[in-house]
């Protein structure tokens, strides 16, 4: 059984060690990169930049191509040029000498029926009087029928001509339309694809392909690097851990440098980095530690990638 002295010391102990954590943490400068490479298997035509080199957002970096990429955007603009040729026509309805055809077609058409109705009528009392055969009767009869049908088709026909094409078909002609501009808009976007740019201002920290080589999709050709996103990863105590909160200000300074330089936590880990089998005892609690990722204003190339940074922890309150 324990004694009350032991219990009181091991107590003094705890509150010891709890007072005496850290007051700083070291962690190893980073900076925030950004790989560049084409969306799909190609091959450098040309690598505009070396490594060192300035850039800024939008400044082209490579240059890819792709041996069937000249010809499918001939293709495709092909096929949007005549959707959208056709969407049109069928737009605009019939031309004026379609129409007129049309016209004369039902003024032939018309004078067929009249004369063969005429001659009906004339044919019809002769029979009645047996003056022509039942068979001459039935033929004008037949005859005028035919030219009858054949003017209302033709009168159908200019009706049509005139209302044009369908609402349906126009409007399926229309979407025809539109899909292959959208295809022909998808083939030119997958070429300028092709034409890595650089999405941020930052210097080139490394160029990954020359001119002949075949990437695969996604895969890095240029390697640009942010300095003025300096950042660093600290690891804290549970017991430091209450102290700060995502927001918050600290300082810190490189090794033989006094100039102190301000940062900002931006995220603490939910679960700790290193965590013992049996957590018992004070030292073992103390192992637990959380990552803060803290990010630093731009300075310049005061601080670099790789170099460690103490930073102050806010003291106990």
């Amino acid at each position: 059984m324990r004694s009350p002295v032991a219990a009181v010391l091991l107590l003094l102990a705890a509150a010891c060690s709890r007072s005496t954590a850290p007051d700083t943490a070291v962690g190893t400068l980073e900076i925030v990169e950004v790989n560049v490479g084409p969306l799909q298997a190609a091959r450098a035509v040309r690598v505009l930049v070396t490594e060192g080199d300035v850039v800024k957002a939008g400044d082209t970096l490579a240059v890819f191509s792709t041996p069937t990429l000249t010809s499918a955007m001939a293709q495709a603009d092909a096929r949007a040029a005549a959707a959208e040729d056709a969407a049109q026509e069928l737009a605009r309805g019939a031309r004026p000498a379609e129409i007129a055809r049309a016209e004369k077609e039902v003024q032939v058409a018309e004078a067929d029926a009249a004369r063969t109705a005429a001659d009906l009528a004339r044919l019809e009392p002769l029979a009645a009087r047996g003056d022509v055969s039942r068979a001459t009767l039935d033929a004008a009869r037949a005859a005028a029928q035919g030219t009858a049908a054949r003017r209302d088709a033709a009168r159908e026909a200019l009706r049509l001509v005139r209302e044009g094409a369908r609402t349906e078909r126009r409007q399926a002609a229309a979407a025809e339309a539109r899909g292959a501009r959208a295809a022909a808009e998808g083939v030119r976007a997958a070429a300028n694809d092709l034409v890595l740019v650089s999405p941020v201002d930052g210097v080139v920290s490394s160029r990954n392909v020359e001119p002949g080589e075949v990437l695969a999709a996604g895969q890095s050709a240029v390697t640009v690097a942010q300095p003025s996103r300096p950042w660093a990863r600290i690891y804290v105590s549970q017991f430091v851990l209450p102290r700060l909160k995502a927001g918050d200000t600290l300082t810190a300074h490189l090794d033989g440098d006094t100039t102190t330089f301000r940062g900002r936590v931006t995220a603490i880990a939910t679960r700790a980095e290193f965590t013992p089998r049996v957590a018992l005892t004070e030292q073992e609690r103390e192992d637990l530690l959380f990552g803060v990722k803290v990010e630093f204003d731009g300075t310049g190339d005061r601080l670099r990638a790789g170099v460690p940074i103490t930073v102050t922890l806010p003291k106990a309150r």
